[in-house]
């Protein structure tokens, strides 16, 4: 690709994640010209942190139908049955597509995966890279197949800050430092923003930059209001040294599949381990406002130290051995359900706009993620979307737009951060909510929206003045548009 301040390419994609690099690479092996566009260098994304595996129907005893019915269970009948159709038939083949890119999974003895079982799974389906280092291990394989993919040129240390539209449909985008991409289709794959809140398992660029971005250009934003909140990350905010900036440190469900359980300060154990995150983190929440606690107590002292060393080694380092040792943890933001409406091959409402992984809403998550099936989500709807965004027409000619600094997406300041997990954390009221509408950041103010129109309490959302579910919202979703207040919207 020429070196100039404009580059053509068949298919431009934001965010070197698990999601964007798969798609780069997906497009690349068909032959296509991919711009992809990162943050940070290749292989520092949230993806690299992410301690779960991919969920897939892979042992004998499993089946797409399997998988399937757990995934709607988890949704709390707010799951779009088509997203996890597609996921759930699609994900054994992007299993074997990331083996065919130099992804080794776990095996056993026999060669044969070895499936691990995570909470809302009724079988063991959940294939790893290296134990708990599954996302490292993905990333940094993924990165090192860009790196020497001559079809893809990686734009690092750069962010998109603008869509560049032409004649109602996006045409390509405009990074921060003024270098312009021209495409057939853009592909966001810039994560979440469960760093929104104070409280949190995400690195600090997790706060919705690229919904913003899509937002601004015109494309609809949907289920905003649903942030899972999951159960087990350590709680040391008020600890010094090493173990304080342990704080927020996911302590991933597999463990909990593997023998881990949860105690109160008097050590009862209060939980199913393996109900839905949404249940756990809840009943975490209500224990620790029962007595007054920072957090509860983690033990898994019987659980092999081998099987997820980085979990092990990070505790240690911070102080703690979970071989000997409680470790105290409580509910943190985790993961978006919501972010950017697209249909199930990953198109926006805007054309020419794509969207994948976290930053993405199929409705596959519902209202209440199933554990592992986001990373599986990244390859699934990756593959479709650069299958589907290079089938758009080529992109129409003329000079890119100029950014203004105005315009940029502003990052959260502690205050919104602060209010947002007071008002928006695993309990909300309307009252909250709506002081949440006033805000300084955009996307607090559509969470808090989104959060009024969900007039019931379902899955991670949790309204305080409507305790329970309301059938008529069965399978609807909070849609908004630019300029709209958001609309509940049925998704078949």
């Amino acid at each position: 690709m020429p070196g100039a301040s404009l580059i053509e390419a068949d298919l431009a994609v934001v965010g070197a994640g698990a999601a964007g690099l798969f798609t780069a690479l997906d497009a690349a092996r068909r032959g296509a010209r991919v711009a992809l566009v990162s943050a940070t260098p290749l292989a520092q994304s949230a993806s690299y942190w992410a301690q779960g595996g991919l969920a897939a129907a892979l042992a004998f005893d499993d089946s797409p139908a399997l998988h399937l019915k757990d995934t709607v269970a988890a949704g709390r009948g707010a799951v779009r049955p088509s997203a996890a159709e597609v996921l759930c038939a699609e994900s054994p083949a992007r299993v074997r597509d990331l083996e065919s890119l130099g992804v080794r999974f776990d095996a056993d003895r026999r060669g044969r995966l070895a499936l691990g079982l995570e909470g809302g799974h009724s079988a063991r389906r959940i294939a790893h890279a290296g134990g708990s280092v599954t996302g490292r291990r993905i990333t940094r394989q993924l990165s090192a197949v860009v790196a020497a993919e001559p079809r893809v040129e990686v734009l690092e240390r750069r962010r998109a800050t603008l869509l560049w539209i032409a004649e109602g449909r996006c045409a390509g985008l405009v990074c921060d430092d003024g270098r312009a991409v021209t495409s057939r289709a853009v592909v966001l794959a810039t994560g979440g923003a469960a760093a929104l809140w104070a409280r949190t398992t995400n690195p600090a660029g997790a706060v919705g930059m690229g919904l913003l971005v899509a937002h601004a250009a015109g494309a609809a934003l949907a289920d905003l209001e649903l942030m899972q909140f999951h159960p087990t990350a350590v709680a040391a905010a008020g600890a010094g040294g090493r173990l304080g900036e342990a704080d927020g440190f996911l302590v991933t469900e597999a463990i909990r599949g593997e023998g881990a359980t949860l105690h109160d300060s008097a050590g009862e154990r209060f939980v199913d381990e393996l109900a839905p995150r949404d249940e756990v983190a809840r009943a975490i929440d209500l224990r620790l406002r029962q007595t007054g606690e920072d957090a509860v107590l983690l033990d898994m002292r019987k659980v092999d130290p081998a099987r997820f060393p980085n979990v092990v080694n990070a505790l240690r380092r911070a102080g703690l051995d979970p071989t000997a040792d409680l470790i105290p943890v409580a509910p943190a933001a985790h993961y978006l359900m919501g972010g950017i409406a697209t249909d199930l091959h990953a198109r926006a409402t805007l054309p020419g706009l794509y969207a994948v992984g976290e930053c993405a809403c199929t409705g596959l998550h519902g209202a209440n993620r199933l554990a592992s099936n986001s990373l599986s989500e990244c390859f699934v709807f990756g593959h479709r979307a650069a299958v589907a965004g290079l089938e758009e027409p080529p992109a129409g000619r003329g000079a890119p737009p100029r950014p203004d600094p105005a315009d940029a997406p502003r990052r959260p300041s502690p205050q919104t951060r602060a209010a947002l997990w007071r008002h928006a954390g695993l309990e909300r009221s309307p009252d909250g909510l709506e002081k949440l509408l006033t805000d300084q950041h955009a996307l607090a103010r559509l969470i808090a929206a989104c959060g009024l129109a969900r007039a019931e309490s379902r899955g991670a959302h949790r309204r305080t003045d409507r305790p329970d579910v309301d059938p008529a919202l069965d399978l609807h979703h909070a849609v908004v548009a630019a300029g709209d207040e958001p609309r509940m919207e049925r998704w078949e």
